[in-house]
């Protein structure tokens, strides 16, 4: 039997020629399709950062960053009819995150209702590993700094960034059991799910409590559409932007409408699964078309949960786009010899540094241990305490939510950049630790199967 072309060969890369096809378009494909690519995309522009603001060029990396935009429509939504000033670098951390964080939130409801979380002995693992992996660090950095501005920072180092994780996991292919990448997944979810928190709770600014009444009332009106099944997605969309706005007003952060737009998301489709084995079923060409062809396309569309599709929808946008832009425009500090014997002598540097490295580690791998031990849990199958600990130190790689957090715990420019060389230095030994530790225990798995073979035969 012939093999089946992917593409139709009336589309672009479906064709034989032109070779452009092939070459190019096959293979971004294909670097589009792998786990890894987002976490790629993340270091190459983290990397253009820092070459950038370490250039004979370096103004115009600040002066981009800097570049004030308005926000506004006529006189509806102003700020003294000028609309709301903000500058580049804030409008991609207080509005385009705002996309990640819905998607962190859908992946949350996921894994709530069908995933890994949706039984509570599943989800008591990475439960107790992310439990661990936050508060371990925390005092870490606690120790290093316990009194003035510096104290503000104790939220880094519990981040865990899932797209860097996950994506150097990825790269060791099967040398990592699919149960451990879905340990490590499921740990760096609960993870996110404490990061919100801690941004909700403790990096809010003085608070609106109008706005924040609106923000609630915005909540409720979208849990009652819901309700009654009113399932026209543009009506979500322009509540999702009010949301936004209202919690942008309140002095909460404005991401967190974004992850609360997530959780409401259904994650069940709604049709049931007889239906949709009815609908497949429908093989008569006569019968679909005496049916409305929109109404057999809702049909089909809606045998897949909200969440799936907005996710499919909005992960590349997140992944390849958003994440990469808030890494170009926050990873950029100057490496001078100064500021680095700055950041070398800081108690934030090397509360975050130390936080992540070793924090990380000693939580992880602790609170997962005494879970087993106590039999709230079980370790996955043919999963060791190296193994474990390999996964531990790959979720010190804080980058993204990390970056997020030191921009919101600092208002000065100097402790900004000591907390951005701490997690860059912090990820980056976090990431080879990791690899090195997971590289060894596949390897000495492997050695210890053969001796088997070999003793058998």
């Amino acid at each position: 039997m012939a093999q089946q072309k992917p593409h139709s060969s009336k589309t672009w890369l479906g064709k034989e020629e032109p070779r452009l096809a092939r070459r190019i378009g096959l293979s971004m494909q294909r670097f589009l399709g792998i786990e890894a690519a987002g976490g790629i995309l993340l270091i190459f522009a983290a990397a253009i950062a820092l070459v950038w603001a370490n250039s004979p060029w370096s103004d115009s990396y600040f002066d981009l960053w800097n570049t004030e935009i308005n926000l506004s429509i006529g006189e509806l939504i102003s700020l003294e009819h000028h609309g709301h000033a903000l500058t580049l670098g804030e409008f991609i951390n207080d509005v385009l995150m705002v996309l990640f964080f819905f998607v962190v939130g859908l992946e949350i409801k996921r894994e709530l209702v069908t995933g890994e979380l949706n039984t509570r002995r599943a989800a008591s693992l990475p439960a107790a590993a992310a439990i661990g992996g936050m508060i371990v660090p925390a005092l870490v950095y606690f120790a290093f700094n316990q009194s003035g501005e510096a104290m503000e920072g104790w939220g880094i180092p519990m981040a865990t960034d899932i797209a860097f994780a996950v994506g150097v996991v990825s790269l060791l292919g099967t040398r990592v059991s699919t149960s451990l990448k879905v340990f490590l997944l499921t740990l760096a979810i609960v993870d996110d799910i404490g990061a919100i928190l801690v941004i909700a709770l403790f990096y809010t600014s003085d608070l609106s409590v109008g706005w924040l009444v609106a923000a609630v009332l915005t909540v409720l009106v979208t849990v009652l559409l819901k309700k009654i099944k009113i399932w026209y997605m543009p009506v979500y969309v322009v509540l999702g932007i009010f949301l936004w706005y209202a919690i942008f007003e309140s002095g909460v952060h404005a991401t967190i409408a974004g992850v609360i737009m997530g959780l409401l998301a259904p994650a069940r489709p709604l049709l049931e699964d007889e239906e949709e084995v009815e609908l497949l079923k429908m093989q008569n060409i006569d019968e679909v078309r005496t049916q409305s062809l929109s109404r057999l396309a809702f049909q089909i569309k809606e045998t897949v949960p909200v969440t799936e599709r907005l996710q499919n929808l909005l992960h590349p946008l997140t992944g390849f786009i958003i994440l990469p832009l808030f890494a170009l425009a926050n990873a950029g500090v100057v490496l001078s010899t100064d500021a680095i014997g700055d950041a070398v002598s800081s108690g934030i540097t090397q509360g975050i540094v130390v936080g992540l490295v070793v924090g990380k580690i000693v939580g992880i791998t602790l609170f997962t241990l005494l879970a087993v031990k106590i039999g709230l849990c079980t370790l996955p199958s043919g999963t060791t305490t190296r193994h474990i600990a390999g996964i531990a130190s790959l979720a010190g790689i804080g980058f993204t939510v990390s970056m997020f957090i030191g921009e919101l715990a600092f208002d000065t420019a100097m402790l900004q950049d000591e907390a951005k060389i701490g997690i860059l230095f912090a990820s980056l030994v976090a990431a080879i630790f990791g690899t090195a530790i997971l590289y060894r225990s596949s390897e000495t798995k492997t050695v210890s199967e053969d001796d088997v073979m070999t003793e058998t035969s």
